[in-house]
């Protein structure tokens, strides 16, 4: 068995125990509303930080292009309350654009 596959193994044994450890732990048991009030913002968080790690830096270079307005347009499609079709194809086409022009 080679070293990586020894490595994907072990990671995704230690996956699954981590994911199951929470029902198994809990129960039918309800968490705190302080701690569900967070639990129910992670998945935002964790989405929004991808998203400006992806679009903000270049390996450990921060950058400045095309992907940052495109970011931006979709924030604007979706604070006028766009959907989620309508949002890609704002980020798509106003990135091409600024890509074209620059």
């Amino acid at each position: 068995m080679t070293d990586a596959l020894v490595v994907l193994l072990v990671l995704g044994g230690v996956t699954y125990v981590l994911k199951a450890a929470g029902p198994v732990l809990l129960g039918n048991r309800t968490l705190p509303p302080p701690v569900a009030r967070v639990v129910d913002l992670l998945p935002a968080a964790l989405l929004a930080a991808l998203v400006a790690t992806s679009v903000l830096f270049d390996g450990a270079t921060p950058v400045l292009d095309a992907r940052v307005v495109g970011v931006g347009a979709a924030g604007l499609v979706l604070a006028r309350g766009g959907g989620f079709i309508p949002t890609v194809v704002a980020a798509a086409v106003v990135t091409a654009l600024v890509r074209l022009v620059t």
